[in-house]
């Protein structure tokens, strides 16, 4: 069984050809995304010599990691995940992978926070183009049948980059301040600067390989083929005004008075929250709002921004809202995924500083094995979820979600042993179990928010999803991890576990999802058309 609103019209589907160049054009994207997360995840193995350096605390590096990152990561996302679907995906994911190789390698001469800040930042606005493009690529590439398969082995180059970027890190600062103590005699580099221009640089050369692809029809695979648009870059101005403060209040503005108040009224509740916030946790410094700390502060912008795309997108475009931010079944899976990403960024991130601190080991030895365990486990537990959730779509529509709620729950007893235990062997075998059981879920996920729109909104969809794994999970976890073990002397175990706070929210709306997404995978096509989607379709 594949996709209900696509095998309904095109049943001949379910016995369709998948040509060897969509694997082979897979595989390249795999490739990408390993990446992708050696770029974002090495920072975990730099983190203790970045906190010493630059003289930061924990919370300062959860921020570093997680929301300095993903709020502009979000952002970003939602004009580029508009332009992915009106231009050349191919080309987008090019122009993408060239910047964030470049602000990567940039990270490597930071010699301050806000330097290194500013860095990150690029590197999120750069990595914003690759799912959007990957998912709506690999969409086109493979039938319904074969999506939760064909996304859980793009998605396993998260796990397998980062691995390798715990182990390529440890090599690169070991044998760099062994030979270069005082920094390099050429520009002073301490290791942690070497390594991040050490994984920047390869990007620059795959991205040349990257723009050979050939770029498929756009929803041919499903019987709906759409044509090009033959303005591909207005909708992408468009989103950045309804998305990017302070242009914001101008495309509120050109909407009406009512919408500029309503628009103004949110951005100062937002603020406020955050003020508020600041005040409860008194964590971390406000540079461009000294009563505001930078994790909240970003954190409200982000949250008023995706106000205002969600508003401007309802009035836009009614049929993508309607099936996205209007979907309860598209709304429970995505932040029911959001959970899981919660505390599995947390864990993957804070796994390296931790057992640097609590176990007597060198980072060259901690790379390797929390690294290439850390890899092995994700592989096998994003494809053999993924390859599960297709297995139990054809039993029952709501199979996918069972995958998502198992992902949720079944690493919970595992990982609380392994931030507990004082056996290194125990710690490192504990995380690639828990590895496994956290990735299971992602596979599924994605194919259940690709299922639940038509193909012209699969790149909206996708970067609405990563609002739920960004703004809920990444921006939120690791930082708030980081500020409980700031504020317990750096007791990363506490930090850590106190994530697990989350999961009855998470349980919460995975089981609402287990009885609307099958009505709602039913009805796609139905409700697209009621909300005004043209009839020929």
């Amino acid at each position: 069984m594949s996709d209900p609103a696509q095998t309904e019209a095109h049943p001949g589907q379910a016995d369709q050809a998948v040509p060897a160049y969509s694997w082979y054009a897979l595989s390249v994207l795999v490739l990408v995304y390993v990446l992708n997360f050696i770029d974002r995840q090495i920072l975990s193995i730099l983190a203790n010599d970045i906190k010493a350096d630059l003289g930061v605390d924990d919370a300062y590096l959860g921020f570093l990691y997680g929301t300095a990152f993903a709020i502009f990561y979000a952002l970003f996302g939602i004009p580029l995940g508009k332009l992915a679907d009106s231009w050349k995906r191919v080309r987008l994911m090019t122009v993408g992978l060239t910047l964030w190789s470049a602000m990567t390698a940039f990270s490597g001469f930071a010699r301050d926070a806000a330097t290194l800040t500013v860095a990150r930042i690029g590197v999120g606005v750069g990595e914003a183009t690759a799912s959007p493009s990957a998912y709506s690529l690999i969409s086109d590439w493979f039938p319904a049948r074969l999506r939760a398969t064909a996304l859980a082995i793009y998605s396993s180059g998260l796990y397998i980059g980062g691995g390798v970027s715990l182990a390529i890190g440890g090599v690169i600062v070991d044998r760099w301040n062994v030979a270069f103590p005082q920094g390099d005699p050429w520009f002073g580099l301490a290791g942690w600067q070497a390594a991040f221009i050490a994984v920047g640089v390869p990007g620059l050369l795959l991205a040349a390989w990257v723009v050979t692809l050939r770029e498929p029809v756009r929803g041919a695979i499903d019987g709906l083929p759409t044509a090009e648009d033959p303005q591909p870059f207005r909708g992408f101005v468009r989103e950045l005004y309804t998305v990017i403060p302070p242009f914001t209040f101008l495309g509120a503005a050109a909407r009406g008075t009512k919408t500029l108040a309503i628009n103004v009224a949110v951005f100062i509740a937002a603020l406020l929250i955050a003020f508020l916030l600041t005040n409860v946790l008194d964590s971390g410094p406000g540079l461009i709002m000294p009563q505001i700390t930078d994790q909240w502060l970003l954190l409200a912008i982000g949250y008023y921004a995706v106000f205002c795309w969600a508003s401007a997108l309802r009035e836009r475009d009614y049929p993508t809202f309607a099936l996205t931010w209007g979907s309860p079944a598209f709304l429970c899976t995505i932040l029911g995924y959001g959970t899981v990403s919660f505390m599995a960024y947390s864990a993957s991130y804070w796994g390296a500083p931790y057992a640097e601190r609590v176990f007597d080991i060198s980072k060259a030895e901690l790379g390797f094995w929390l690294g290439g365990g850390g890899a092995a486990g994700g592989f096998l537990g994003v494809i053999l979820g993924g390859r599960m959730a297709d297995a139990l779509f054809v039993k029952t529509p709501a199979g996918r979600i069972w995958v998502i709620l198992f992902g949720l729950l079944s690493p919970i007893p595992f990982a609380i042993v392994q931030y507990t235990t004082e056996s290194l062997t125990l710690f490192l075998i504990l995380n690639v179990v828990v590895g496994a059981l956290a990735a299971s879920a992602l596979g599924a996920a994605a194919a259940s928010s690709q299922a639940l729109v038509l193909p012209r909104m699969r790149g909206t969809a996708t970067a609405t999803f990563f609002l739920a794994t960004t703004l809920v999970g990444l921006a939120l976890g690791p930082y708030l991890a980081g500020y409980v073990s700031a504020q317990n002397d750096g007791n990363l175990s506490i930090g850590v576990l106190s994530t697990l706070w989350i999961t009855p929210v998470g349980l919460v709306l995975l089981v609402a999802a287990l009885r609307l997404v099958p009505q709602a995978n039913a009805t796609v096509l139905d409700r697209a058309r009621a909300a005004g989607e043209p009839a020929a379709l």
